[in-house]
This record gives structure tokens, sequence and C-alpha cells, in this order.
């Protein structure tokens, strides 16, 4: 109610970092003004100002780690300072400021992007464990390795702008070459997943398992199969080809043994020719529409009478299946009692009508027993009449010997 009405000798200034919690009715009644981020050097500035006023002996590196981490703003940077100079004695250094807030630094950072980058798991493990056992934030890890692919993906997309667009989590020194071995595709799949990993830091006890289980999947993409995963790996595949590093291992080939002239049969004549076979001509096997044989197969359940619809069961180890050859549709069965049971004319004639309605052409049917011992191959027979007939430059040797 006194917002709504004031008195006339009351102005109300509401000061706020998250405008979208104040509700509608007070934001009507408001003029607005919106404050940009401070920016670094006037943070780090005014941080080693309030430093030198109290007594502090303040780095000036270590006073640009805390305008970092401030993120633009200066009450937040000067809860830091506080933070660090009452935890620590003589002069305020880098290594001091990350120890007191638990962060793992410049250096450590820019170690663990580079083995992630070189798909070297156990030494980016090994970093996470140490960082871990020394009392480090593994949140506040991950926060920083946020960062530092956000550096690389503005050293990717932006190269002429990027050292003015830095955050300073890692130096550019140390990015440049991390930047030139991962593709903006892996970049973009390795935020979101320390993204996702963060997200599920509040909501888990495990948190160490769940950062390393997210290093683990940012050095070995393969283990998983999600289409952003796969994108990643196409994309790094893609730079290697376009910069020519892509090479293909070569394939041993084994040496052929050339017989000497010694060696050598004696060359045969005209006469002792073995016969010509003769060239079957099998039709060649088709390949079935997607999902022609599941539906046909459903469909035939339906149709058929109850005695020979179960053969027609889509399983690991079917009864029944069938195989297009030209205008036939073998089906193969795995017994001679199925073979009996389906070679009825008037089942053969009801699956040549439903196939035939499938394919759209006309379509016979053929029953297969596929446990039947195949008949004698005539040209077999004349090629061991021949070898029978020239033992001494054919020897037939028994499957038995």
């Amino acid at each position: 109610k006194t917002l709504e009405e004031p008195p006339a000798h009351v102005l109300f200034i509401l000061a706020t970092t998250e405008l979208h919690k104040v509700p509608a009715t007070i934001l009507s009644r408001c003029q607005r003004f919106a404050f940009r981020r401070i920016g670094q050097e006037d943070i780090a500035s005014r941080l080693q100002y309030v430093a030198y006023q109290e007594g502090i002996d303040l780095d000036q590196n270590a006073a640009m780690v805390l305008a970092r981490l401030a993120d633009g703003g200066l009450r937040d940077g000067l809860s830091l300072l506080d933070q660090c100079a009452s935890a620590t004695t003589g002069e305020l250094t880098v290594d001091r400021v990350y120890s007191c807030l638990g962060i793992a630094g410049v250096q450590d950072c820019a170690q663990l992007m580079a083995a992630i980058a070189n798909k070297d798991a156990k030494t980016a493990l090994t970093l996470v464990n140490r960082s871990y056992a020394e009392g480090k934030d593994l949140r506040a890890l991950l926060d920083e390795l946020v960062c530092v692919l956000r550096d690389l993906m503005v050293m990717k997309t932006a190269p002429r702008e990027s050292i003015s667009l830095l955050s300073g989590v890692a130096s550019g020194t140390d990015l440049q070459p991390i930047a030139q071995q991962l593709s903006t595709g892996e970049l973009v799949y390795m935020m979101n997943t320390v993204q996702e990993a963060l997200h599920a830091f509040t909501s888990t006890g495990t948190r160490r398992v769940d950062a390393e289980l997210c290093i683990l999947r940012l050095c070995q993409p393969e283990l998983t199969l999600e289409a952003e995963s796969i994108n990643a790996r196409l994309c790094r595949l893609e730079d290697q080809i376009k910069s020519g590093t892509f090479v293909t291992q070569p394939v041993a080939v084994k040496p052929v043994d050339i017989y000497t002239e010694e060696e050598l049969p004696p060359m045969p004549d005209d006469a002792d020719a073995p016969p010509v076979m003769e060239d079957e001509a099998a039709p060649a096997v088709q390949q079935l529409p997607i999902g022609f044989w599941t539906d046909l197969a459903a469909d035939l359940r339906a149709s058929l009478p109850i005695a020979v619809r179960g053969f027609f069961q889509v399983s690991q180890n079917p009864q029944v299946i069938g195989a297009p050859k030209g205008d036939v549709l073998e089906l193969r069965c795995d017994s001679s009692f199925t073979a009996q049971m389906l070679d009825k004319p008037e089942i053969i004639s009801l699956i040549a009508q439903k196939a035939s309605g499938r394919l759209g052409r006309q379509m016979q049917i053929k029953i297969v027993d596929m446990t039947a011992k195949p008949g004698i191959n005539q040209n077999m027979s004349r090629l061991l009449d021949f070898g029978r007939a020239h033992s001494d430059i054919v020897r037939i040797k028994d499957k038995n010997q």
C-alpha cells in the first residue's frame, strides 16, 4: 500500500540483480535504470584503492583475479577481497587467492584442458583428483572449465577480437594450441556436457564421481551414442580432412610366393582340357522392401488357417522366412514338417495373393525345405570323371583323409 500511494516527500530506490523476481505490479510503478557491468580493470583499480586504505598488501595480479571473479559487480569483488584478506597474512598473491577461494587457477585449468584436447583421460583424471585432494571445490573447477571452453570458442569463431573478449581464466598463449586441436562441434559438445554436470551438482551427493564422469566423457566422446557426441566426432574428422592431418594407416600386403621354373607343372594340351562348366542361370536374390516380410507375416497370421499361421511368427529363429528371386518368393522352411504343411494349393494361392499385393507384381510361391539334401551337381560329376580319367595330373582327395 505504501508503494501504491507514497507520501509526496518520499522517494523509493529499489536495487536488485534479479529483476525477473520483482512483481509486475511494482515494476509498472517504477522507472527502470539498467546499469552496465563494471570492467575488470576498473574493479581491480578500485580494489587496489580499498586495499591501500585498509592496509592490505594486494598484488596487482591477485586484484585482476578478484576482478574477474566479481563478474562485473564491485560489491562481489569487495566481498571476495574481504574474504581473502581475513584468511591470510602478508601479501595477498594469486596463489593465496586461489587457495582461499578453493579454485584451480590458470595453470591447472590450462593443463586440464590440454589433457582433454589430447584425449588423455588418465592425466585429466589425475589433475581432477589432485584438486579434490587439495580441498578445491569441484564445482568451481567445472565453472572455470566452462570459461576456458567459452574462450576457446571465441578464439575459433572470432580470432581477431578474441584477445579483448577472453575471460582471463587461462592465458591466450596457453589456449592457442588447444584451439587448433579442437573443432567447433567438439567445443559445443564439451560446454553442454560440463553444464549438465553442473546442473546435476544441485541434486546429487556424489560430486566427485559426477565430475570424473564428466571429464571422462570429454576425453572419450565415443563412450556415448548421443547425437551431440557423434556430431563432435564428425566435426573433428572433417577438420582433420580439411587441414590434411588425417592419415590412413597403410595395409600390410602379404608377399606372394613365386614359383621357380623348375617347380612349374607341365603345360597340358587341348586334348587334356577339363570339361567346360555350364553356367546355371539363377536369379539373384533381391533385397526386400523395408518391413515387407514383417508386414506380410502379420497379414498371413491373420488370414491363414490356425494350423499353419503359427509358422509365420517373426522371431530370432523363425520357422519360415521369405526371399524373393525375380518373380518367385521362396518360403524357406526350417523343417520338412513345416514345408509339407505349407505345400498346399489353397495356402500357396493365398500367400501369392498377399505377396503380389505388397510387391506390386505377380508373384509365384516356392516352398523350400532347408533341411533337404541338395541334389547331385552334374557339372561336379563331370569334373570328377575327368579327374579319374587323368589321374596323372589330377589328384582327387577324399574328404575323410
